[in-house]
């Protein structure tokens, strides 16, 4: 199963990338610039095939997205069917196509899932009143906290709480109440796993660093549409990218604010910067994190989650890749138009210089992240 995960794992993030490189190909095309290679995976090379209209198609060894290569592929380039010799405009929609990939890909995916059921993640989740279906799933156990009740009885992340002591569980605020009336004290659950309904005695605690019974729960709302999910799918895919921008916007500043606190001569102070760096490196995750969501969702919630955690990281791309970050399509862009609107040239050299030095940060912020990834795993 676990073999079965990482495939899913990283089939995801190769498609996505590869949509995202194709949509770079598709409008180069359609605006004279030719394409020269369009690459699955990363080289070395592995196979590759000159199709008729000349691209030629590679699949490369290590697994980890795509490419697509342009004749001339600077702003400065000259010669017909070069990137160079493109207008602004058409420079502008070719860097920009692979964004607008990426967020279609979220929209549709999210149109698919209000057809069958998407679940509510953020508050205000867009639905239209009059198609709107709201399904409320039973108390589910999240985590589990060692050393628990709840981990001395044997329960697992997933388990649906029906009763305690006789008294039917209707909602997470009741089942709360329910153990914490019986606070150190013997108490029968019966709770339902993989369809099986069970029942345990568990001894509950009264530990307030483990709680009463020693586990997160939980109840999800799924909304269910059936004409409107093509809206209730745009709609959500705007709200979440406002989302993402906010969050990232809220973590720039505590990142900011954390280093520039951490240099006070206040010790209070430097342990508030501490607890912002922290919240900021938990909130950040690369390529491992990413596949490490992706394997338990595959394994433990099934095939509706892997796909909402698909649209997430898809538009997750979209909007990195707007960003004025050098090296990515964002910072292509504003490089470009900054050149411009100062009317001078932005040769090959300067163009290479600044993209490279992007790329080199935007590198080692992928080595830390991948070692905090791996650390938060581990």
């Amino acid at each position: 199963m676990l073999i079965l995960s990482v495939i899913t794992g990283l089939i995801v993030l190769v498609l996505l990338v590869v949509v995202h490189e194709l949509g770079h190909a598709i409008v180069a095309r359609r605006n004279g610039v030719v394409v020269e290679e369009f690459g699955v995976g990363f080289p070395p090379k592995a196979w590759s095939k000159k199709l008729k209209n000349g691209v030629v198609l590679s699949l490369n060894w290590l697994p980890l997205g795509g490419f697509v290569r342009l004749k001339g592929e600077n702003d400065a380039a000259k010669g017909k069917g070069t990137y160079g010799a493109a207008t602004f405009w058409q420079k502008t929609k070719i860097l920009f196509a692979g964004v607008i990939m990426n967020w279609l890909v979220a929209a549709v995916l999210l149109t698919i899932l209000a057809w069958v059921g998407l679940p509510k993640i953020i508050p205000n989740q867009f639905v239209v009143p009059a198609d709107a279906r709201i399904e409320t799933s039973q108390v589910t156990l999240g985590g589990i906290v060692a050393g628990s009740a709840a981990e001395k009885a044997g329960f697992r992340r997933g388990d649906i709480m029906r009763s305690v002591d006789g008294q039917s569980i209707e909602g997470v605020t009741g089942f709360i109440a329910a153990t914490k009336q019986r606070s150190g004290e013997v108490a029968t659950v019966v709770y339902e796993r993989d369809g099986v309904e069970m029942t345990k005695v568990v001894h509950l605690g009264d530990d307030p660093l483990r709680g009463v019974f020693g586990a997160s729960v939980g109840q999800r709302e799924t909304i269910h549409a059936s004409w409107s999910a093509p809206i209730v799918g745009i709609v959500t895919t705007g709200q979440l990218t406002w989302e993402t921008l906010s969050g990232l916007g809220g973590m720039l500043g505590k990142l900011g604010s954390g280093l520039v606190q951490q240099f006070s001569s206040n010790e209070q102070t430097r342990e508030t910067a501490k607890n912002k760096l922290d919240e900021v490196s938990h909130s950040v995750a690369g390529p491992v994190g990413i596949l490490g969501v992706i394997f338990p969702s595959a394994q433990d919630q099934g095939f509706k989650q892997v796909v909402l955690l698909t649209a997430i990281i898809s538009l997750t791309l979209a909007v990195m890749n707007a960003l004025p970050i050098p090296a990515l399509d964002g910072g292509r862009w504003w490089t470009m138009a900054v050149f411009r609107a100062l009317k001078k040239k932005l040769t090959k050299e300067r163009e290479e210089v600044i993209q490279g030095i992007g790329f080199l940060i935007l590198l080692g912020l992928i080595v830390l992240i991948t070692i905090s990834d791996v650390a938060k795993l581990w």
